[in-house]
């Protein structure tokens, strides 16, 4: 029977030394990472902790050595199901750590055996699909047995703001709570603050310690191609893809561009596959496992393709529309040059293009109505009541409700049980007041997501250093020239850009109507200051002193 206290050769050394010891006997590692180091011995030293570092940058060692570290088994909740096999296999060949997962893809025999043997203390970690915690029978399991380290892997799915946000992912703070909260431990690829804000509420972390590491990708090279008519930019783009080193990835905005995209490249000779969500699963694992394979020289996708997509050689990203957000962007571009060698990220920008974005960010808005009118079902139901019943009472879509339990959430109006099932908060206002304070908070978060956009269109039209913008929005310190973006390559990057400014970078300052924020970047006569509630916005330094428009903030 695998023993799930802490490894008895490594119990008596500081954790750092005892990680570095068992990356290299278990695992068969040199060493690791010193972000890797900071988290692992944040989590051994009792905090809940969000790690936000790029893919290939080795967050999965990071759970699987603090497993070993703590007494206890650890459950790891993730969306990926192909990674979740793909590591059991590679854990259990190893013989480095116990694994198994309890998944659909899973025969309900062997999810029953891996509950078994985690309830039994057989297994130190225990892969589970976010919506296995509907499941009776898994929950039970897991309340059963001293849960030591919880680990919520793409955790920006369950932010709102997230770019991938997933309803299922919002009962994991409960979950967290009925386990009698062990060590959290959440993980993502890309979130900019108000994304690593909402982490940390929604999954009810405790004294958390939050590390942004390793977003400067060098080796990437950024450029914009600004168009005015959408016919050129196609050809243009299809004229630079035709030509560009393989394989590579180019990002459409719709179903039927994906398509029409794949058959114009075809056409000029080139091996291109679509990829999205209107598609057959056979037909998407297909094109998937031919990309994977280097079989086809360029998938043409939506944003549906990339979670979990960890081919090293992508030699460019191209974008044929404007992403949402900075967010979705470098998600997205950073599936380029994993293995270290030139990539290309490019984005061709027609700023009507962001009209779609805007109909897009406003599509999934609820009305103060609808929100009264799935406050007061609860309110009239006794007891949980299931999503899938709010939503035959109410009428509302999928994520139309999910965005009015998010609200009313806020709200303080419900909460979320970690079955899934939804119940009145213990205080609860009347459902009028409650959708009130609801649609208060979807304005300011329909704010926020405008702020977004206008700091996507901000990165296209920059005469600055791409990569500093990148960076800075994330709250990465760097200054540019970076040397490898089209700005800095044509010499329109002074090197004393964005030194000056009357509030450092990094600091906190107030403003008379936004409130407290953060500075961000400077960029010639401008300041780009990201605010508590009003997002993202950017203000001439000469009217800021002008008018005394900001003001220092301490940072507690």
């Amino acid at each position: 029977m695998p023993n799930t206290d802490p490894d008895p050769q490594t119990v008596a050394l500081p954790p750092r030394e005892a990680a570095v010891q068992l990356a290299r006997k278990r695992f068969g590692f040199e060493g690791l990472r010193s972000g890797q180091l900071e988290a692992i011995d944040a989590v051994t030293s009792g905090h809940d902790v969000l790690v936000v570092m790029p893919t290939g940058a080795g967050k999965s060692a990071i759970y699987q050595i603090a497993a070993l570290l703590l007494p206890g088994p650890t459950v790891v909740v993730s969306p990926l199901i192909a990674l979740q096999r793909d590591q059991v296999l590679a854990l259990r060949a190893s013989g480095a750590v116990s694994a198994a997962a309890a998944n659909s893809t899973v025969r309900a025999k062997h999810r029953r055996e891996a509950l078994e043997d985690f309830e039994a203390g057989e297994l130190e970690l225990l892969f589970l699909a976010p919506e296995q915690l509907a499941n009776p029978d898994t929950l039970q399991a897991l309340t059963a047995t001293n849960v030591s380290l919880l680990v919520v892997d793409e955790a920006h799915c369950i932010s709102a703001w997230g770019h991938d946000f997933r309803p299922e992912y919002l009962r994991l703070g409960a979950l967290a709570d009925e386990l009698g909260h062990p060590r959290v431990l959440a993980l993502t690829a890309t979130a900019a603050a108000p994304v690593r804000a909402e982490i940390v509420e929604r999954l009810h972390m405790r004294d958390p310690v939050v590390l942004v590491r390793g977003f400067d990708r060098s080796n990437i090279r950024l450029a914009v191609r600004p168009v005015t008519e959408e016919h050129a930019k196609l050809a243009n783009l299809l004229d630079w893809v035709v030509e560009a080193a393989k394989p590579g990835i180019v990002y459409v905005a719709t179903k039927r561009q994906a398509e029409e995209v794949a058959h114009a490249l075809r056409e000029r000779g080139s091996v291109a596959v679509p990829y999205h969500a209107g598609m057959k699963s056979a037909a998407r694992k297909e094109a998937q496992r031919r990309f994977g394979q280097d079989e086809v020289g360029v998938i043409v996708a939506t944003a549906a393709f990339g979670m979990g997509i960890d081919k090293p050689n992508v030699r460019f990203v191209a974008h044929l529309h404007i992403p949402d957000s900075i967010d979705s962007y470098y998600q997205e571009l950073g599936r380029s040059g994993r293995d270290g060698q030139r990539a290309d990220a490019i984005l061709w920008y027609r700023p009507e293009d962001l009209g779609l974005r805007r109909f897009f960010a406003g599509s999934g808005k609820v009305a103060l109505d609808q929100l009264e009118q799935v406050a007061t079902v609860i309110e009239k139901r006794d007891g949980p009541v299931e999503p899938a019943e709010l939503q035959e009472a109410t009428g509302l879509t999928a994520t139309k409700l999910a965005t009015a339990l998010n609200r009313l959430e806020d709200a303080g109006a419900v909460e979320l049980t970690s079955s899934g099932e939804v119940i009145p908060a213990a205080v609860t206002p009347e459902p009028g007041q409650a959708a009130q304070q609801a649609l208060e908070a979807e304005e300011q978060r329909q704010m926020v997501e405008q702020s977004r956009l206008e700091m996507i269109r901000a990165y296209a039209e920059t005469r600055g250093c791409r990569r500093e913008y990148l960076l800075t929005y994330f709250g990465e310190p760097f200054e540019g020239p970076c040397g490898n973006c089209d700005n800095c390559l044509t010499g329109q990057v002074a090197q004393d850009e964005g030194e000056a400014g009357p509030f450092p970078v990094g600091s906190q300052v107030r403003h008379v109507q936004w409130g407290e924020g953060q500075v961000l970047r400077y960029e010639d006569d401008k300041v780009t200051v990201l605010f508590d509630g009003a997002g993202y916005r950017t203000l001439g330094v000469g009217l800021v002193l002008e008018h005394g428009l900001l003001e220092s903030a301490s940072p507690g």
